[in-house]
């Protein structure tokens, strides 16, 4: 096999894109840029077959850029800070090949290439000068074959891969759901028949519930009807009972409406970024001043085993317990639920929230959705109907779930690595055939 060495400008035309071209006017063309969507124009730059390649950066050393090379072929204009490279003859260089070889040695071709620290360019007269190994016409097309049949592969497997991951998350979303459904827990109830009954346990809640109104410890909540009349109320084993969330609860609260002066340290304040479904993730916060934090905890101080749900946002209704002793403000974007840390399983009463059923609720109530995301109300998650397990089964149920739960995200994280050995397996055999 006769391999030589060319010069980029030798086979190829380079050439910048166009600066009169930029106005986003419907057309029949389109327009590549640096960003993500491509947008339409009524004019046309080429028509022909080309490896789009940024020609600035400003991401400090150009790799980030240089990830974004690009096939285009037909009529299409180019945006300002690009460049297409055209094969002047296809029977000398395959435009894919050549596409093909640029992306698997993009960091060793162009990264040595680029100039300038802040804005980091790649200079039209060194992408000229780059020298590449040039295969005959018949090795690049065999290449072209091999490699149609490796991806086609490639694909099949991430189709596959694909699918195990969805069927996964339908899994964990039946587990969740068969716990809440006290499906999970049939054989637990059958070896364990005398459990106080959640009929007993509702009225011990509701006796401790009673002493703090009496002390003037807490204030009764105001519930709202739910908006959708469609909330399933599912069969329960005859044990469990159907119970509104603030009935078990010490009281539900949001955090403050006033945004806080943050400052570069101080008392940590929290929002809804700060919880994912199970997940507390209080590491990246804000800091707000000792007076303001004072001020925000008067009525809604936050503790460990409390729970707190997402009001705002694409997460609106996803729920965590705080598993951490931590003092912190938190902002009207999350909901508190003062759980009795006695009486009630937190981990069961998120592990609700986050089945299929807490999730049918919680996006089915959201109000004042208009132009913004909307927000869970306060009177609809105190109106949160729960299957109430008796206390130990409840805390069954969390232990079933996280052991099945485990072994799903053993199995996602298997699905990941096969994912990503088959992307990497691609690129050996890619660059190995490429090497000569």
């Amino acid at each position: 096999m006769s391999w030589k060495t060319v010069k980029l400008k030798e086979v190829c035309h380079i050439e910048k894109g166009s600066t009169g071209i930029m106005k986003a006017i419907p057309g029949d063309y389109p327009i590549v840029t640096m960003a993500e969507e491509r947008k339409t124009h009524n004019e046309y730059q080429f028509d022909a077959k080309a490896i789009i390649i940024p020609m600035v950066s400003g991401s400090g050393h150009g790799k980030a850029s240089i990830n974004r090379i690009h096939y285009q072929e037909g009529k299409f204009a180019v945006g300002t800070i690009l460049c297409a490279v055209i094969p002047k003859d296809h029977d000398v260089l395959e435009p894919l090949f050549l596409y093909h070889y640029c992306d698997v040695f993009k960091e060793e071709l162009f990264v040595p290439l680029m100039r300038g620290m802040a804005n980091v360019t790649l200079p039209m007269k060194a992408l000229e000068e780059l020298e590449i190994p040039l295969p005959s016409i018949d090795f690049q097309r065999k290449w072209l074959a091999r490699f149609e049949h490796i991806s086609g592969k490639q694909i099949a497997l991430g189709e596959e891969l694909t699918l195990q991951r969805s069927l996964l998350t339908r899994l964990r979303q039946s587990i969740l759901q068969d716990a809440v459904q006290g499906r999970l827990t049939a054989q637990w109830r059958q070896a364990h028949p005398n459990q106080e009954p959640a009929s007993e346990l509702l009225r011990r809640i509701r006796a401790e519930k009673e002493k703090l109104y009496i002390n003037g410890k807490v204030k009764s909540g105001k519930k709202q009807a739910p908006e959708t009349n469609d909330v399933i109320k599912f069969n329960i084993p005859d044990n469990w009972k159907w119970v509104d969330l603030d009935d078990i609860s010490q009281y539900i609260t949001d955090g403050t409406h006033q945004t806080p002066n943050y400052r570069p340290n101080g008392r940590i304040f929290l929002s809804a970024q700060n919880i994912k479904p199970f997940k507390f993730m209080p590491e990246n916060h804000k800091f707000i001043s000792e007076e303001e934090y004072l001020s925000i905890i008067k009525n809604r101080h936050a503790e460990k085993k409390d729970i707190l749900i997402a009001r705002v946002g694409a997460g609106i209704g996803e729920a965590a317990v705080i598993d951490k002793d931590l003092d912190f403000g938190f902002y009207v974007s999350l909901g508190l639920v003062k759980t009795f840390k006695e009486l009630t399983n937190p981990n069961y009463l998120v592990l609700v929230f986050n089945s299929p059923y807490g999730f049918h609720y919680s996006k089915g109530n959201v109000s004042s959705k208009g132009g913004s995301a909307g927000n869970f109300n306060l009177g609809r998650i105190r109106s949160f109907p729960v299957p109430l397990p008796p206390l130990s089964e409840q805390t069954a149920i969390v232990a079933r779930v996280e052991t099945m739960l485990e072994r799903v995200s053993a199995l996602e994280a298997e699905s990941a690595r096969q994912r990503a050995w088959a992307e990497g397996l691609l690129q050996a055999a890619l660059r190995e055939a490429m090497g000569g």
